[in-house]
């Protein structure tokens, strides 16, 4: 499995980087794939499918100079920022197998990583939900996954010291919420975990048996899918 450990300048550009990477894979031109990325500001990520009049707290947004952005898989709206450690996975659709499905998915996946957190942090970690990872019933891991006719991206993020208590003015509480969050808002749902995202790229990139370096980045289709969808107000607030 190849690795890259590669942040892009603008939130766009991570963004794009998934789904071109997917792309790829999808045309026969990568093997599988592990990345890592870390954001250099703070944004609002909506859901492929979510409304951005109820996911986002516009008027704050705009007031904060948070912009509002949409990406290509689905699952909830979150917020990013320095602190989150994401990662996407470019995992290829062997049938049958444990990635026949969307639910066998993410319990293959999100177990594995359960699993791992547990021995990196000696303490019960839980896959909540579909596709949250949680710490004494908090989350702190979120999840979502976009599939193609041969390949899938995995792809999630890890709060390590994200500003929580911006997710209480950009975010409004969501409309549909897993039942083990109770009604909780933001600070009482959330919190960081205690690992410090060298350490945790390290563990995931042994996990997974990621070691080869990537012989390239498909830079032109990043940029392309930037200036006609993820720079764009009609993909953007599209819903």
């Amino acid at each position: 499995m190849i690795i890259i450990d590669w942040s892009f300048p603008t939130a766009e550009e991570n963004l794009a980087c998934d789904e071109a990477l997917l792309d790829l894979c999808e045309e026969g031109e990568s093997p599988e794939i592990l990345r890592f990325w870390e954001p250099r500001q703070h944004f609002v990520v909506l859901g492929f499918s979510n409304r951005h009049r109820e996911e986002a707290n516009l008027s704050a947004c705009r007031e904060l100079g948070v912009p509002i952005l949409r990406r290509c898989s689905g699952g909830g709206t979150v917020l990013q920022g320095p602190g989150c450690l994401n990662f996407a996975l470019l995992l290829k659709i062997e049938t049958p197998g444990p990635l026949d499905n969307i639910a066998a998915t993410n319990r293959f996946i999100l177990n594995r990583h359960r699993q791992l957190l547990q021995q990196l942090l000696g303490s019960p970690i839980s896959l909540q939900g579909a596709t949250d990872l949680t710490l004494d019933d908090l989350k702190f891991s979120g999840n979502s996954q976009r599939r193609r006719r041969h390949w899938l991206l995995f792809h999630g993020t890890f709060l390590l010291n994200l500003k929580l208590a911006l997710l209480e003015e950009l975010l409004p509480l969501p409309h549909r919420q897993p039942t083990y969050r109770k009604g909780r808002p933001h600070h009482r749902f959330v919190t960081n975990l205690p690992l410090g995202a060298t350490r945790l790229k390290d563990a995931l990139g042994q996990l997974w048996n990621a070691a080869e370096p990537c012989p390239t980045i498909p830079i032109d289709r990043i940029q392309e899918l930037v200036a006609t969808r993820y720079s764009k107000q009609e993909w953007n607030f599209r819903y």
